[in-house]
């Protein structure tokens, strides 16, 4: 083709305008249609999008108010609020914390020095946040920060409250979150090395790995039945303050295989009844002893249950209980979960408190130096509970613990007695308690290892 007829067909083919070009273009598709889809029949053509109706909306759309979102800027009376938030360093004083804040306020230190309550902030361990408002001259408005004791538990929010010309510091229950967390664990040399570290890099707690120890230390000795390859599962609460960890809490469920068999264990706690939380076989069964074998960690046997003659009468008489010798202030603990029935004074008892425990079963407590802070009649207690402490009230000639064991009102020695277990769940607190287990059986299940081979399971015991 010459020039100028090329130039010609060329102006020709836009002279056509568009619609002889949507015709080709239609054309082509269907050609291709075809040839796709031949051995399949032809499908009927969608609509051109052109001979589709079209609706257009208009609408007023307000721009948002981004000043109402800032939350560490408010604005009252024409003053500039700031809140400021910093964590306690190595080395802090209150003078270089308030700084950071943004205080610039030296009454406000004054008062935090001075004030008993407000100077537990002074106290405060590295890396704990505290919060501060203070106006656009660095004026303290408030000032907010949890203080914990050595165990990290929480103990209170500690406040300072800008109030008139001076400052008001207030004590309250630190408010916590509580989260249910689950984990599983292989071991491959100890313990202690199986808990350190995740896939994740999660770490157990410390108080956790203990409480795994003793629910499983009856039926594991953990320092010499442990194989590689043993596994155990857990589920335990935690409790957190504005997104930041304050501490665990109690282990709700737990599941051990050592060497193929697999112990497992699950704390129930019915709100309707009076007697304590307890750990629980999956079908029910109480695991805890009924009543522990002392009341006092750490003691002697000075006086047992027999014929003997009375310290002060000098007479022959029988001895109704057991006397645990220990120093004067030594907890006494509740020997298993019950009520308390009696606490106060009774002729040669002096300071005594009676517990009622299950199926006509009692304890007495003699001889105490003075009760547990808020102990009254008619309070439930769970074994291992503090009751009192170790003194030599009423007809004593040394401080010991005198402690009875009585069944229907009756003096028994409680050596010779064969009570192994807690009371039975009732009919209801079973139906209760199956709703707990099977949410924590479900929980384990998504704990093991897909395909894991099935192991005989025992109640931990």
């Amino acid at each position: 083709m010459n020039p100028i007829n090329k130039f010609t067909s060329s102006r020709l083919y836009h002279l056509l305008g568009s619609t002889r070009k949507a015709r080709i273009i239609s054309a082509s598709a269907v050609a291709l249609a075809v040839c796709t889809f031949g051995a399949a029949g032809v499908a009927p053509l969608a609509p051109d999008a052109s001979d589709l109706p079209v609706k257009t909306i208009s609408q007023d759309l307000a721009s948002p108010n981004l000043s109402s979102q800032i939350t560490a800027l408010e604005q009252q009376d024409g003053t500039e609020k700031y809140v400021r938030e910093e964590r306690i360093r190595a080395g802090d004083t209150l003078a270089t914390l308030l700084h950071r804040l943004g205080v610039d306020d030296d009454a406000a230190e004054t008062f935090i020095k001075k004030d008993k309550t407000a100077k537990a902030i002074m106290q405060l361990r590295t890396g704990k946040r505290v919060l501060a408002q203070t106006d656009d001259n660095g004026n303290l408005l408030w000032l907010r920060a949890n203080v914990v004791d050595g165990s990290d538990n929480p103990v209170k929010t500690v406040s300072v409250t800008k109030k008139g010309d001076g400052f008001v510091a207030e004590e309250a229950p630190a408010k916590l979150e509580r989260r249910v967390e689950m984990h599983a664990r292989e071991i491959t040399t100890t313990l202690f090395a199986a808990t350190d570290s995740d896939a994740d890099g999660s770490r157990l707690p410390d108080t956790i790995v203990r409480q795994i120890v003793e629910m499983f230390s009856t039926n594991i000795d953990f320092r010499s039945d442990l194989k590689r390859g043993d596994r155990f599962n857990v589920v335990y609460e935690t409790f957190w303050q504005d997104g930041e960890f304050v501490r665990a809490g109690r282990i709700l469920a737990g599941e051990f295989t050592n060497r193929g068999t697999t112990y497992q264990s699950v704390w129930f706690e019915d709100p309707a009844s009076r007697q304590g939380g307890g750990y629980y076989s999956f079908d029910g069964k109480a695991l805890k002893k009924a009543f522990l074998k002392s009341p006092l960690e750490f003691t002697r046997i000075s006086s047992g249950f027999s014929m003997r003659v009375h310290p002060i009468s000098g007479n022959w008489k029988a001895h109704k209980g057991i006397d645990f010798a220990a120093p004067t202030g030594t907890p006494i603990r509740a020997a298993g979960d019950g009520v308390v029935d009696f606490a106060g004074t009774q002729n040669g008892y002096g300071n005594v408190v009676v517990l009622k425990h299950w199926n006509n079963y009692s304890t007495a407590y003699a001889h105490m130096s003075r009760f547990a802070s808020g102990l009254k009649k008619g309070q439930k207690v769970s074994q291992g509970d503090l009751i009192g402490y170790v003194g030599t009230t009423g007809w004593s000639t040394g401080a010991h613990l005198h402690y009875e064991f009585r069944v229907a009102g009756e003096a028994k020695d409680p050596t010779k007695l064969n009570v192994t277990a807690q009371a039975p769940l009732t009919a209801a607190e079973l139906s209760r308690f199956k709703m707990v287990s099977g949410d924590m059986i479900h929980r384990f299940a998504l704990l093991r290892p897909q395909g894991s081979a099935k192991t005989d399971t025992l109640a931990q015991k």
